[in-house]
Parts: structure tokens; sequence; C-alpha cells
């Protein structure tokens, strides 16, 4: 696996502590989008040594392949973080999966490019690190993530009952599933 992969219009990389500005700006801009949807953050989530200390994390678990985060920006601006896109718990052995997650700077929405980004890093799980499933999960009401889920040929598994604590209050998740050889079907990987 590679720290750094293009699209056609973006650049999906693996970022040092160096980059904890720019990350904690992206955070910043989105704090009202991304908070809802997330489990509550202490305040000092927001502020660039903590970003700098989890990058460091995310560098080292992105060596390892335990999880790994890819940060999204568009070619054209090359400086500004636009989202993310991750694999999170990956299990080798006899399960070979990851769950995969993603989030975008509501600037950007309505542009593809969730879409184009969720695509390589599938491609990435599936043809470089050779994993087998890909589990996505997401609230009942984010239509927005069940509909980009189900366009790269993701199916709906069930709903995971007050699976997740969100802002003190237990809540359901719909669990969503790939598997290698249905994307290479459907997305064309070979």
């Amino acid at each position: 696996m590679k720290m750094k992969y293009e699209t056609d219009r973006l650049v999906l990389q693996i970022l040092t502590d160096a980059a904890a500005d720019r990350v904690l700006q992206f955070y910043q801009d989105n704090r009202e989008v991304f908070e809802p949807y997330e489990v509550e953050r202490s305040q000092n989530f927001y502020t660039g040594q903590y970003q700098k200390t989890l990058l460091q994390c995310e560098y080292n678990l992105a060596v390892k392949q335990s999880a790994v985060r890819f940060w999204v920006f568009e070619k054209k601006e090359p400086e500004r973080v636009i989202g993310t896109v991750s694999l999170q718990g990956i299990r080798r052995d006899f399960y070979c999966s990851a769950t995969l997650g993603y989030k975008f700077d509501r600037e950007f929405w309505g542009r593809g490019y969730a879409g184009e980004s969720v695509r390589k890093c599938l491609e990435i799980a599936f043809m470089e690190m050779n994993l087998h499933r890909i589990e996505a999960y997401t609230l009942p009401e984010n239509k927005p993530s069940r509909n980009l889920l189900e366009r790269l040929g993701f199916a709906w598994e069930g709903t995971k009952r007050q699976s997740v604590k969100l802002h003190g209050r237990w809540r359901d998740h719909e669990v969503y599933a790939l598997l290698a050889e249905e994307a290479k079907l459907l997305l064309g990987f070979l």
C-alpha cells in the first residue's frame, strides 16, 4: 500500500503530523455537520496538539495496516483538506475485513467527490490489501450516505439496534457490506 493515490480529480493521502493545522481547519469548518453523527468530542479535540497526536497515531496504524485514513484533496487545490475516507478495524486471518468511514466538507457536497474517494479506497482495500469484506454503518436518517453506499454496490444487511451511543442516546445503525467479488464485477476492479 502506498501513502498517496490519485483519481481523476483528487489526491488521497495518509498524512503526517505536519498537516495538523490543515486537519484541524477541516474539523473546525465542519463541526456542526459532523458532530451529530459522531461520539462527543472533548474540547481539546479542536486543538493543533490533539490533531498532531492523532495524526501520529493514524500514521503508525497505517504503516501496520491496522487502520488507514486517507485525507482527500482536490488536485487543483492540494493544500486544503476536503474530506477523509478510512478503513478501520482491519482484520486479517479468518475475516479479511474492515469498516469503511468517510466524511466531506459540506462546501464540496454534491460534486461526486465522496463516491470517487470511496471507490478508490475500495480498490485499494480489495486489490492491494486483499480484503474480502468491507462493512459500512450509517444512521437510518442519513439518506445521502445510504444512497452513496447503494450506488457503490453495497448491500443492506440489516439494522444494529442501539449499537452506538451518540450525545447521550442509544442509536441504531444500518449495516451495509460489499464483498471483493462483487466490487470487482460492479466497480470494474481487475
